[in-house]
């Protein structure tokens, strides 16, 4: 691990903050951390189940979610409670900044969503990246967001997407 790394007890906590604010904080297992990637695993977070039309989180889903310190994005495997893949949620989001043992990430409202077979690949909340006022007040940080989320596109229509976790 890192000199940026969490401390060996082996758990941090993953702080999501949106438009400058706490979002949701959340305890997860830190599986890796290789300077650049941090990888944990985490059960869903939310209170409720949540139905997107296209999947429904819920309790018991097991979330390993990947975070880069350079890159414009976090990918999160989702399966359920037998282990199934359901499939790949992605926030688009400024490099993730470890400190401590706290994961801070910043979601700058752009998703993608790949089903566990690939047939389905969705690109979510474009109308909330363009009412967050981002482009106009941050336009290097709009460009690499939607850099990174027209990359992850590709890749998960090509089929490279799970490269990216290997």
């Amino acid at each position: 691990m890192s000199a940026n790394s969490a401390e060996s007890t082996g758990h941090l906590d993953v702080v999501l903050v949106k438009g400058g604010r706490t979002k949701i904080r959340y305890a997860a297992e830190l599986l890796a951390d290789d300077g650049t990637r941090i990888t944990v695993r985490a059960p869903w977070a939310g209170d409720v189940a949540r139905d997107f039309g296209f999947v429904r989180f819920e309790s018991g889903d097991i979330f390993t979610e990947y975070y880069w310190r350079d890159r414009w994005y976090a990918v999160k495997e989702v399966r359920d409670s037998t282990g199934a893949l359901k499939g790949w949620y992605t926030d688009i989001t400024r490099p993730a900044v470890l400190s401590g043992t706290e994961l801070v990430v910043e979601d700058l409202d752009l998703d993608l969503w790949r089903s566990a077979d690939g047939r389905t690949v969705l690109r979510l909340d474009e109308d909330e990246f363009a009412e967050s006022g981002l482009p106009e007040k941050d336009p290097d940080a709009a460009s690499a967001a939607v850099a990174a989320l027209d990359e992850l596109e590709l890749l998960a229509r090509e089929g490279d997407f799970e490269a990216l976790l290997a």
